[in-house]
């Protein structure tokens, strides 16, 4: 090939055409894929986060899902004064910024009571075990209630004026009263009677009030002695 045609071919329209085109194509790609990019990860775009603790599952769900956000439980906790299904905690915070699709997670209040399984303080521990024991374990203890028996020592348990047992399972709420021993005794718990000792003495003259009987003689009535 002559260098005179080589160059003709370089300055055809056709080349050219063709090189215009590739260039086109190339910034397409890179401007679709700048574009694709921002759009599947919402560049620029911040949500506040509302604060939906202290509601319930249900309107917390649609709050979100107005915002375009989700929401999953993650696990479950207990407040008394709350309802069932109310929201305790979020994550993230309300205020933060997420991008449309964030999954909010959240801690809902459970329905039912907790419950703890009473260990075996009755009548194997002292008051101030017992009490070590049952608050470690997050019972609630309330004023001690005494009874007769040994001083300090655990004779029983009430929870709401109902004797329990160990192994039974106490709400978390409830408070357990321990029946402690004040150190005295029963009356008729005695075990040692006291018995009046007899003597012998005693038993021969017929008890300690008798006397011996004798009989008072006269001097006329005593007998003459004869000197001869």
């Amino acid at each position: 090939m002559k260098s005179s045609d080589f160059f003709g071919k370089l300055t055809s329209k056709y080349i050219w055409l063709n090189l215009l085109a590739m260039a086109i194509v190339l910034v397409l790609l890179v401007v679709g894929a700048k574009f694709g990019i921002d759009i599947y990860t919402h560049h620029g775009e911040a949500i506040l986060i509302p604060d939906i603790r202290h509601k319930s599952y249900a309107d917390a769900k649609q709050i979100l899902a107005n915002e375009g956000l989700l929401i999953e439980v993650t696990d479950t906790g207990y407040v008394r004064t709350l309802p069932a299904d109310c929201i305790l905690e979020q994550s993230p915070q309300p205020g933060d910024k997420v991008k449309s699709g964030h999954v909010i997670y959240v801690i809902v209040n459970s329905g039912n009571t907790p419950t703890i399984t009473l260990p075996d303080i009755i009548d194997n521990s002292s008051v101030r075990e017992a009490i070590a024991k049952l608050t470690a374990m997050g019972f609630k203890v309330g004023p001690p209630q005494y009874i007769v028996g040994e001083r300090e020592w655990v004779y029983g348990a009430t929870v709401n004026g109902r004797h329990v047992s160990a192994g039974e399972r106490i709400p978390v709420g409830a408070v357990v009263v321990l029946q402690v021993g004040n150190g005295s005794r029963s009356a008729d718990d005695s075990s040692i009677d006291y018995v009046e000792p007899i003597y012998n003495n005693q038993q021969e003259a017929g008890g300690e009030n008798e006397v011996d009987e004798f009989d008072v003689v006269s001097p006329a009535e005593l007998p003459q002695r004869n000197e001869n």
